[in-house]
């Protein structure tokens, strides 16, 4: 079959792949899934039950149901923002998508980290762009000196993720700031993806959005309330960038889904601070017990992953090595260009981050 060209720029993704490979372990030790370990709160889920029994299953309009954009405008960092900057979004994913085909011709530029989360490479290969990366490693962290030396007359877009997919790096106040001056001094939209934005350990989250008027703010609800599989987003925004993704929206997704609409718009802004709490109890056993193997790993501040750099090897020889072991963890050249490095996810129960953790030291020096 003739496939379109963009078929053969893009890789199939990584991380799919190993988590199909956990269907066929037995008892696997899975510390590679980017979802929260815990179930959705009983009564977003019941407010699902009762949307779908009320017949409440109809296309929405493509911007989101009332309730969802009331919610989200009302609430944190939507209330800075009018009717006419929000879009609810198929997940972030959507969000994203959207968001590059409304910006990316073919031959433009964005500029982004490495490590970097999967698609942001793939969607703008998609697009006929070119990701254009910023050397980040050994603490991950965007330096805005370096991000101007990568701008071009080509460059349309700087991609941030703070909390990070796969580091868990959490930017400061002034690491944004000067990013936001780079951006605003070369006319350059910033999209910050902030779909970990409640998993903060280490006091609050700064946006760059406080600092810079023209960013795309990228959000949901996957991963604070365990809904991956629901596909619920949003973008907030330029008024005018909002309404081209929202014109593509019509003829693609054409809207969210209508129950996880009316059951989430429940979950806004509520507080999620036993969650967090137990997450940065995890963080702290993982990292402390990467440390004292001999790992060479930094601290994340947010989100539930940890990008430790191998000890031996290649990213891949040492993740099937790890595999050989029943433990279930992804390469880093999946999220980077380099291939030293691999992603724990601790979003998992205790008894399997010790499992895990034991595997990692039995393998640390082979």
């Amino acid at each position: 079959m003739n496939f379109a060209n963009r078929i053969s720029k893009m890789d199939v993704s990584g991380v799919r792949k190993v988590f199909d490979l956990a269907k066929q372990i037995d008892n696997p030790v899975n510390l590679s899934i980017g979802q929260p370990h815990f179930a959705v709160p009983e009564n977003i889920k019941q407010a699902a039950i009762e949307a779908i029994n009320a017949d409440d299953n109809a296309y929405t309009q493509t911007q989101g149901a009332k309730q969802i954009r009331e919610a989200i405008l009302s609430s944190g960092n939507g209330n800075k923002y009018g009717e006419n900057q929000l879009l609810v979004t198929s997940g972030v994913s959507g969000a994203l998508t959207l968001a590059f085909l409304a910006l990316l011709n073919e031959g433009d530029e964005i500029i982004t980290t490495d490590p970097y989360f999967v698609s942001y490479k793939q969607l703008s290969l998609m697009c006929g762009a070119r990701p254009i990366f910023v050397d980040t490693y050994p603490d991950f962290k965007l330096n805005a000196a370096d991000v101007l030396e990568k701008i071009t007359k080509r460059t349309k877009c700087i991609v941030l993720s703070s909390p990070s997919n796969p580091t868990g790096v959490v930017y400061s106040e002034e690491e944004l700031k000067e990013l936001a001056t780079v951006a605003k001094n070369n006319n350059l939209l910033v999209i910050s993806d902030e779909i970990y934005a409640d998993f903060i350990y280490d006091g609050e989250l700064p946006r760059i959005s406080d600092y810079y008027e023209n960013t795309l703010v990228l959000g949901g609800f996957s991963k604070s309330h365990a809904i991956t599989g629901w596909r619920l987003g949003y973008a907030l925004g330029p008024k005018e960038l909002i309404g081209a993704m929202t014109k593509l929206q019509q003829f693609t997704y054409v809207c969210a889904p209508s129950f996880a609409q009316t059951a989430t718009a429940l979950a806004v802004g509520k507080p999620l601070e036993k969650e967090v709490d137990e997450y940065k109890i995890k963080r702290n056993k993982v990292y402390h017990g990467l440390q004292e193997i001999g790992y060479e790993v930094e601290r994340p501040g947010g989100a539930f992953y940890i990008f430790p750099k191998v000890p031996w090897g290649t990213d891949m020889e040492f993740v099937e090595e790890a595999i050989k072991n029943k433990l279930l963890i992804i390469p880093g050249s999946v999220f980077s260009e380099k291939n030293t490095h691999f992603r724990i996810s601790y979003a998992a129960t205790e008894d399997t981050i010790n499992r895990g953790l034991s595997i990692l030291e039995k393998i640390f020096k082979k």
